[in-house]
């Protein structure tokens, strides 16, 4: 294991913390080519507990899945203008193949529309055919010129749901409920809060009508998008010739939407709930709950700490037995620390004997003797409480820095401070959107859910509405 004592601290280097620990606590490493990212065993372990979370909630809302090529002919690209206009500057193209130059270039898929509607223009010819509503685990990939584990990646794993329906009202509601389960996902299983509303229009997803997003607030006050759910409108219907013969007899376009999450979201789990030991890994996504560290073990001690492990998978709870020889109690305590396992069990001989086990909370430090009889009970209570507490955490940083502002002056100084999220208000016009951006790198995350107007912050324009305003991580 590459474990090094000397992890820069959170507290005083967030950079660097976090770059050491994505490669001391095993999560991932960088690949041989710029930008490339390999995920290990326990990283990839976190993101198979997100796919089962989430794909239970597809599937029970009649979302089947499916799987599209990873290479798109160009020509597919050039239908929909703003999609390429949006893509072309993280394309990365095939222009050769076997050794000889390809007829028509190939897109390495940056996101999986055109070449999935392609298919969906076959498959669609009557109302009966619709809703068509699937989704895809799969690899993706956009030339970033900025790389950051999991945060930012050349090539990063995700999902994506694409779907068509007869009617805009159907589609909107499929978008909605995207963006619900998401939002369930994050505040259940990420324990994540953050803010959900509705992009600008040059912040929307290139050839969407309207884009939802699901915005989470980093250490040092940027902002994540961390998921997103797009009306399509009829917009891709029409360059794909996506069309079916209405209950009417009348041809029409479907209306669509597509929406994904990515391993990008574990970048921001990691940053929020970490501190200056390491991880702190919210049980629901923790691929050990539970660590045992016996000390000194004997056959009396093995057969003990057999049973309790058996009696917790029993219980569907998953434990780690650290028995591994040549390292010390104080290193493997170090060790899960890092890796964030949210309960920690010592026992050794004398523990065996007084029949008081010692439990270890990660998230709080917080320590307990507790009777072996109890142990299940004790443990299946601190995961619910540990789960809640980090949630509460991470609410609570959200709050305190999330600000208001009327005054341009202030919303500068705060932006070139403390940073966080600033709700104020926004004509709506691109200009004002723009200079603000340029003068202070703070970009409009969404629409709040206030209905009260005001002045806008940049122009003074009457009867603007309020936005949510972050620097982007």
């Amino acid at each position: 294991m590459a474990f090094d004592k000397q992890l820069p601290k959170r507290s005083e280097d967030i950079s660097g913390w976090y770059n050491a620990l994505m490669l001391q606590a095993e999560l991932a490493e960088y690949g041989p080519a710029k930008g490339t990212m390999i995920l290990r065993p326990y990283g990839y372990a976190i993101w198979e507990l997100i796919q089962k979370k989430l794909d239970g909630m597809f599937k029970a809302n009649g979302v089947e899945n499916a799987y599209f090529p990873i290479f798109i002919p160009e020509s597919l690209l050039h239908k929909e203008k703003s999609h390429l206009e949006g893509f072309s500057p993280e394309l990365a193209v095939v222009t050769i193949g076997g050794g000889e130059e390809l007829a028509e270039k190939l897109i390495v898929r940056p996101t999986s529309e055109t070449i999935m509607y392609a298919s969906y223009a076959k498959w669609v010819k009557s109302w009966r055919d619709l809703p068509i509503m699937i989704n895809q685990w799969n690899n993706a990939v956009r030339w970033e010129k900025r790389t950051y584990l999991f945060l930012r990646t050349t090539e990063f794993l995700w999902q994506e749901g694409h779907t068509a329906h007869a009617s805009h009202e159907e589609a909107i509601k499929t978008q909605e409920w995207a963006m619900g389960a998401y939002a369930k996902l994050f505040t259940d299983t990420y324990a994540l809060p953050g803010y959900i509303g509705r992009k600008s229009r040059s912040e929307t997803f290139a050839g969407a009508d309207s884009t939802m997003t699901y915005e989470t607030l980093m250490p040092g006050g940027k902002a994540l998008q961390s998921s997103t759910s797009h009306d399509l409108g009829q917009n891709f219907a029409k360059a794909f010739d996506v069309k079916f013969q209405s209950r009417e007899d009348k041809t029409e376009y479907a209306w669509q939407t597509s929406w994904g999450l990515s391993t990008r979201s574990m970048g921001g789990l990691f940053m929020v709930h970490g501190d200056d030991k390491g991880l702190r890994l919210p049980p629901e996504l923790a691929p050990h709950q539970v660590v045992i560290l016996p000390i000194r073990a004997d056959d009396k001690l093995n057969e003990f700490v057999e049973k309790v492990k058996a009696d917790l998978m029993n219980a569907d709870i998953r434990v780690k037995v650290d028995d591994r020889d040549g390292e010390s109690l104080g290193f493997k305590i170090n060790k899960w620390e890092l890796k964030g396992v949210p309960i920690r069990m010592e026992i050794g001989a004398k523990e065996l004997a007084s029949g008081q086990i010692k439990l270890i909370r990660r998230d709080n430090g917080e320590a307990m003797m507790v009777a072996a009889d109890k142990l299940l009970e004790t443990i299946k209570d601190w995961l619910i409480k540990i789960q809640a507490n980090l949630y509460k955490e991470a609410g609570e940083a959200l709050a305190a820095h999330t600000h208001s502002s009327d005054n341009y002056a202030d919303f500068k100084q705060q932006m070139d401070s403390t940073k966080g999220f600033i709700k104020a208000k926004w004509c709506g016009n691109v200009a004002c959107e723009d200079s603000i951006k340029a003068e202070t790198t703070a970009s409009t995350r969404c629409k709040t859910d206030g209905t009260e107007k005001g002045a806008c912050i940049y122009c003074g324009a009457p009867e603007s509405e309020e936005w949510y305003f972050a620097q982007s991580y």
